[in-house]
Parts: C-alpha cells; sequence; structure tokens
C-alpha cells in the first residue's frame, strides 16, 4: 500500500489559485501542493511567488503573454528552410536547446508528420532513414542577439517524431510514437525508434535507430546525468496501456553515438499496482520499485506492452508522456486516464516522480477532474523547468491552449494563449464554417541561459522566442 508523503502547506482549491495566479477560467483542473516536485533542484530557493499577471490580447492574434513580455516568430511552417532545402515542415513538436558558440543556440525540433503529414521534412542524402517517412527533425542555429542565422533538415525520413529529450553530450534523441512496420503506409523499413540527432552538426550523427532502445510507441526520454540512464516514456492508445522503461547502456555518458554500442531494455513495476491511474492521492509514495527486463525490445511479434512479464506483470498507464530530469530524479507525465477507456480511474494528468537513488516513487501532481470547471480534454503534455525552478505546462485540450506555469505552492498561472485559429477542413473545402479552433503547444525549453523561452504551437507549425522579466 502506499504511504502519504509530507507536503508544505495545505493544497488551495482550483478556483483559488487561479484567481491568484489571474488565469481564472481559463480550464486547467489542478489540485495538490508541489513542494516534493522541486526538492532538490538548483534553482528551489529562487521560485517565483506566483504567476506574472493577465494575458495582455496580441493585436497581432498569434500569441497573447503577461505585460512586459514579447514573442518573436523563428519558424513558421510552409516558409522555405533557410538551407534552401525545401519549406519548413508542419506539426511543429518536441524541442531542446543547446548552447553553441560566442553565445549561439541551437534548436533542435520535431516534426510529427505521420504518413499524411501536411508538409514533409525534405529527404536529405546523408540525414535520411527511410524515404517513405515524413516526419524527422529541423534545426536553427539563432546568434546571440535570437536572430535565426539558419534553418536546416536534421534528420528526415523518420515517423511521427513526438518529443524526446536533451542528453548530457548536447545531443537530442527524437522519439518515433508509432509501431508501424515496412510495408505499410508506405514505408520502406520498421519505425517506432528513437534516433541521435546533433543541432550543431547533423551529419555526424546521420539517421540511425537506437534498436537497443527498443521499438514502441515512443513519447519522451530523459538522461541520468549521473549514471547514464535514460528513461524512456510510451504513449499508447489502446489497452494494454504503456509503459515506462529504462535502457541500461553499454557505454553510460559515452557522448555522441555510444547509444549504438546497445545495452539492456527494462519496464517499470510497481509491486501491487497495475495500473498508475488508480493512485490519485497527492504524495502517495511506493518503495522497491522493480525493473524488469524487456523480453523481446525489438517487438519482433508482439508489442512490448503485450508481452508476458510473469506472474507478477507489469505497471502501465494511460497516456505516458513528458519526461525531464530535474535534481535527482526523473519525472515523467500521465497525460490524463479514463475510466471509460479501461484505465483504473480517471484524472486530467499526472506528474511522477522516481528517486533512483532510494528506488522510490512518487505521485507529486494531479490535474482534476475534481475542479469546479469540467471541460474535456484538459491534460498536461510537454513539460520543463523553468529558470526559476517553476515548471511549465503545454496544454493539449479542446478549444483555447495554455502554456501554464505551476509554482512548488501549487499555484497555477497562465503564461500564454495561442491565438492562431486554425481553418478547418470543412471551411477549407468551402463548406459551413465550423468554430475555431486552437493548436495545441509543444517543445517548451529555456535557452541555456534561461533569459528566452522556446515553444511551438502545433498547427499551424509555429516556433516562438519568448523573451521578458524572467525571475531567475
Amino acid at each position: 500500500m502506499p504511504e502519504t508523503g509530507s507536503t508544505t502547506g495545505s493544497p488551495a482549491t482550483r478556483r483559488q489559485m487561479l484567481a491568484r495566479s489571474g488565469a481564472l477560467g481559463v480550464g486547467i483542473a489542478f489540485s495538490g501542493a508541489l513542494s516534493e516536485l522541486f526538492t532538490g533542484t538548483a534553482a528551489a530557493q529562487n521560485l517565483g511567488h506566483g504567476g506574472y499577471g493577465p494575458l495582455v490580447p496580441d493585436p497581432d492574434g498569434l500569441l497573447d503573454l503577461p505585460k512586459g513580455f514579447r514573442y518573436r516568430v523563428l519558424s513558421r511552417e510552409g516558409e522555405p528552410l533557410r538551407s534552401g532545402e525545401g519549406p519548413v515542415p508542419s506539426n511543429h513538436d518536441g524541442m531542446a536547446a543547446f548552447a553553441g558558440r560566442h553565445g549561439r543556440v541551437h534548436l533542435v525540433r520535431n516534426h510529427e508528420n505521420r504518413a499524411n503529414g501536411r508538409v514533409p521534412v525534405p529527404v536529405i542524402d546523408g540525414l535520411t532513414y527511410d524515404p517513405g517517412g515524413k516526419g524527422g527533425c529541423t534545426a536553427l542555429t539563432l546568434d546571440a542577439h535570437g536572430r535565426v542565422l539558419s534553418e536546416r533538415v536534421a534528420i528526415a525520413g523518420t515517423a511521427v517524431n513526438c518529443a524526446g529529450g536533451p542528453t548530457p553530450w548536447d545531443t537530442w534523441l527524437t522519439c518515433e510514437e508509432t509501431e508501424d512496420r515496412a510495408g505499410t503506409n508506405g514505408y520502406t523499413k520498421d519505425h517506432g525508434y528513437i534516433f541521435e540527432v546533433d543541432g550543431a552538426d547533423p551529419h555526424r550523427t546521420g539517421a540511425v535507430p537506437l534498436t537497443a532502445m527498443g521499438r514502441f510507441q515512443h513519447e519522451a526520454i530523459a538522461v541520468d546525468p549521473k549514471r547514464g540512464v535514460v528513461y524512456e516514456t510510451e504513449d499508447a492508445f489502446e489497452r494494454p496501456f504503456g509503459l515506462f522503461y529504462r535502457f541500461l547502456p553499454e557505454k553510460p555518458l559515452g557522448g555522441t553515438g555510444s547509444l549504438r554500442a546497445g545495452g539492456r531494455l527494462q519496464a517499470m513495476r510497481v509491486p501491487g499496482v497495475p495500473d498508475l491511474s488508480s493512485i490519485q492521492e497527492i504524495g502517495a509514495r511506493f518503495d522497491g520499485i522493480e525493473w524488469v527486463d524487456v523480453p523481446d525490445p525489438q517487438a519482433a511479434r508482439t508489442p512490448i506492452r503485450h508481452q508476458d512479464f510473469g506472474p507478477k506483470g507489469i505497471t502501465h498507464a494511460q497516456k505516458l508522456e513528458g519526461c525531464y530530469w530535474g535534481g535527482r530524479s526523473v519525472y515523467f507525465v500521465s497525460s490524463f486516464a479514463h475510466s471509460a477507456e479501461g484505465s483504473a480511474g480517471d484524472h486530467y494528468g499526472q506528474i511522477w516522480r522516481y528517486d533512483p537513488d532510494r528506488r522510490r516513487l512518487t505521485l507529486v501532481i494531479v490535474f482534476g477532474p475534481d475542479t469546479d470547471i469540467q471541460l474535456p480534454g484538459e491534460s498536461p503534455d510537454n513539460i520543463c523547468l523553468a529558470p526559476s525552478g517553476g515548471l511549465m505546462v503545454c496544454e493539449d485540450g479542446g478549444g483555447a491552449q495554455y502554456v501554464f506555469g505551476v509554482t512548488r505552492h501549487g499555484e497555477v498561472y497562465a503564461m500564454a494563449r495561442n491565438r492562431q485559429a486554425i481553418t478547418s477542413a470543412a471551411t477549407a473545402a468551402g463548406g459551413t464554417p465550423e468554430e475555431p479552433e486552437w493548436g495545441e503547444f509543444a517543445g517548451v525549453t529555456f535557452s541555456p541561459d534561461g533569459g528566452t523561452m522556446y515553444v511551438n504551437c502545433y498547427t499551424p507549425g509555429t516556433t516562438f522566442a519568448v523573451t521578458g522579466p524572467w525571475r531567475g
């Protein structure tokens, strides 16, 4: 049975938090204090004490931000890549920022294109895995003033590049969120892999699948900078739901290309908990977490989540998404769970913390549905730590989409709102216009100096750089 961990202060109600932060009515479902989430992080003593004030409507109709903040559009879907390789691909998703020379910043950006992707990643010699794949990554290099110096293809011929994560040696691991095999959807090779991408020099990493890290519907990764262990989330859409994995490399922390040497893939077992959605109590803690070898990491015949992990089974969770390393722990997101779809419980999102030193798993955040505002699709997706030590959360739901900030004391505030209306298929075809929707946010990340927040709008694909009075 789980133990209840201690928290600082009393958790505020959702309406109280949104009222204090100026975000009342935006529709995120949140409950619980966050004291444990940021324990041990370097910025824990410098956390902000709330939001930055109400959002100011953008006269250009793109991005609403608090007073004092400004944005710059770095790149938009369909515009020419500065390399001349073709148009900027569609479906901007996961992203990371890396320090370059002379104050430069290298951004590596995913494009979650499926077989029917609107604007595919251009096929480039030496950087293409499967000519039939429309996904991949592009890389932007910014100068010390935030201006775009270059924009080019970093990897092509992959599929459904959703999220990923940075390595300690400043490369990006991009994840394919699919299990499609060669011969389906026009693909000539199997998909469902992780690929390493060097944003500064893409030809250094090429287009080589890291097969030992498993073939499944990958979402995101996080690397333990002390041990070199790589944690992986699986975003599975149907029962049995996804697993939380760790990869033990043969050459831990070996630098660019070292993950090709192979290693061992394991899945997490929480004793007595077959489904993480059944846990709803903030601070619920489980010690003695077990890691079980995956029988067939290549899923040659059976998807990994369907495989036989022995009489004790394995622990599943619906919609495992964002993953990052903070302090001495790895954090991962379960975006939502619906009992009507087969989950053991209902929530609008959980954030879990795993401490490898103590082999301890703790539930640190629960988003709804026990709230006074209940809108469909309220769920956290991509997450990252802000320079202040707080959390930035990209919302993926219906209606207007937000980037929310969350402090360690449980205050939720709106940091950005997407105002870009998507033209519906019916409207584009000359039919009756529907209510406008807003593309989800994704890929939130900060510059190495903490002075700029980069974030993507998924549709229409747009990359923003946001500057302002960030608390450091």
